[in-house]
């Protein structure tokens, strides 16, 4: 039997007024793999903070194994000084393991001593100092010390961060990077429990293919938040579902879950209905019972009437299967041009601001887009996928950048709609209604009516944009697509921020659309049910392949 590392018994956690965990039961054990997945704002994250420690429930009790060392990386670096300041990549990596970054600086303390005249001028305080100085460096050789920079450095280029990396202060890096330099410090230090929120967001695919990598050879158990499907797939045995505050535990891969979980549904409401029958029958033969009593003055009857009483006071009821609530997506699209898009021999140059030196990011592109297709443009970050819609938004009037060479062109009757990664097609300044009323002129209930569409209460309708979540910007920025009547829909990581039920809504909207998609995603789930072909961005050129990520990426090697 596997070890328990943490076991959570009857937790109970209340943000202000609002109940987000209750009466929540979990094991966890050594060894596991395990994908946390719930709805946004269910609670995920703050799961994590009560398992780490950071958090203390205001229920229930939470028993930690003697000894448990747990990693955390958490959803949001830019909040971690560590993972945000001006230390060097180097230096915050080398922070991981507290034992030797504790014996490093205990060894440091005694050569500043040893160096010291008052002290090396008094032969028996430099004997203590010296003996002192010997035992640490003994337990900093038994724990790892002397192997552990080259360790880091390995580390750090098995994640995507190269030597040219190591001396970049933190604050200069993206936040991709900078989760995986938080990621590297935990794993040097290799803790018995890591928990993970959300470590591929920002990553391109190469990182994610990193990242599945490390976390299926990692030796301890791990909790990985995530809302990458294909992630989940290659990397948990166990999904467990976070759901109205409660915990839900599923063996196998997110896809086994999710059809599992539909089959158990299934069955639930079969055996809801069945009982709803059955109590039905019960109840009308009470009241008949009880009306033959009444008339009669019968007690046999009343004993009858009293006996199916006490068989539904003692049923076990069976609940009916809650439905999440999920957003209602509906992109109609029309007919148009059947030539979309043309783009030929397209070159985009930018100068170095530091060098002076001239970058080709976009060289002599080819792209041709037909009416109806599902495109999935993808490349490393920097590859130049969102300067090149950046051009098309320009061609189609609807921003600045210009090609310096090549032509773009747009057919006559094409309306695009634009997905920003950024956001920035939203009004930070705006209401939601006001966001609504831009896009398509209406009554204001009308707009608070719309947004509900989208999982928007009431009160929240009159909240700024610059008030959101990500994941409640991205389904702002959906609500305005959905009114913009476009039939050419540039999509840019349209996913990055949406919980599964929401892309999955999502998936199915695009299915059904009766236009054209040119996608930029690092969601492999997502490019395998919606792209025709896959477009790669690389070095600043194209190249095609037919079908979808797995298409794109090819066989797995040796059945992995």
């Amino acid at each position: 039997m596997s070890t328990i590392l943490v076991n959570l018994t009857g937790v109970g956690y209340t943000y202000f007024d609002k109940p987000i965990l209750q009466g929540l039961s979990w094991e966890l054990q050594a060894g596991q793999k395990v994908g946390l997945v719930g709805a946004n704002g269910g609670g995920k994250s703050t799961l994590l903070r009560l398992i780490l420690g950071q958090l203390e429930p205001d229920a229930g009790a939470i028993f930690r194994t003697k000894g448990l060392t747990i990693g955390y990386l958490p959803q949001d670096v830019g909040g971690d000084p560590e993972l945000s300041g001006a230390r060097t990549v180097l230096d915050v990596a080398l922070s991981g393991s507290p034992e030797i970054g504790r014996l490093r600086e205990a060894l440091a303390g005694r050569e500043v001593l040893m160096g010291d005249p008052v002290v090396y001028g008094d032969a028996a305080r430099l004997v203590r100092v010296i003996d002192e100085h010997s035992r640490l460096l003994h337990a900093y050789e038994a724990a790892g010390g002397l192997t552990f920079e080259n360790r880091v450095r390995s580390t750090l280029c098995d994640l995507g961060l190269g030597p040219e990396t190591f001396d970049q202060p933190m604050n200069t890096l993206s936040g991709g990077q900078a989760k995986l330099v938080g990621l590297a410090r935990l794993l040097v230090w290799a803790p018995d429990l890591l928990l993970l929120d959300e470590p591929d967001n920002h990553l391109d695919l190469a990182g994610k293919a990193r990242l599945e990598t490390i976390v299926k050879g990692y030796p301890g158990a791990v909790v990985i938040v995530s809302h990458d499907r294909y992630l989940l797939d290659q990397v948990v045995d166990r999904i467990a579902e976070l759901d109205r505050g409660q915990i839900t535990v599923w063996p196998g891969t997110y896809t086994e879950y999710a059809v599992n979980k539909q089959l158990a549904e299934l069955r639930q409401e079969q055996l809801y209905r069945a009982q709803q029958k059955r109590i039905t029958q019960i109840e009308a033969a009470i009241q008949r019972f009880e009306m033959w009593a009444s008339i009669v003055v019968n007690e046999r009857h009343a004993r009858q009437a009293r006996a199916r009483h006490k068989m539904l006071e003692r049923m076990d009821r069976i609940e009916r299967p809650g439905e999440q609530a999920r957003m209602r997506l509906e992109l109609a699209g029309w007919r148009g041009s059947n030539k979309v898009l043309e783009i030929r021999d397209l070159e985009r140059r930018f100068t170095d601001e530091a060098t002076g030196d001239l970058r080709v990011v976009l060289a002599r592109l080819n792209l041709l887009v037909w009416h109806g297709e599902r495109v999935g443009l993808v490349g490393p970050n920097g590859a130049g996928k969102s300067v090149l819609f950046r051009c098309i938004l320009g061609a189609a009037g609807l921003g600045p950048e210009q090609p310096d060479g090549g032509a773009i062109k747009l057919g006559p009757s094409v309306r695009v709609g634009y997905y920003a990664q950024q956001h920035e097609t939203l009004h930070p300044d705006w209401t939601l209604v006001q966001e609504v009323r831009d896009a398509r002129p209406m009554y204001e209930s009308d707009a608070c009516a719309f947004l509900g569409r989208f999982l928007f209460e009431y009160q929240a309708t009159q909240k700024l944009v610059r008030q959101l979540s990500g994941g409640e910007r991205s389904r702002m920025q959906l609500a305005r697509l959905m009114l913009s009547d476009a039939n050419f829909l540039l999509l840019d990581e349209p996913t990055n921020n949406l919980d599964i039920p929401s892309a999955e809504v999502l998936e199915a909207a695009l299915e059904e659309f009766n236009g054209t998609v040119l996608v930029i995603s690092h969601d492999r789930y997502f490019l395998d049910r919606i792209a025709d072909r896959v477009v790669v961005l690389e070095e600043g050129a194209l190249r095609e392949i037919e079908g979808g990520y797995s298409d794109y990426a090819g066989p797995p090697v040796n059945g992995t």
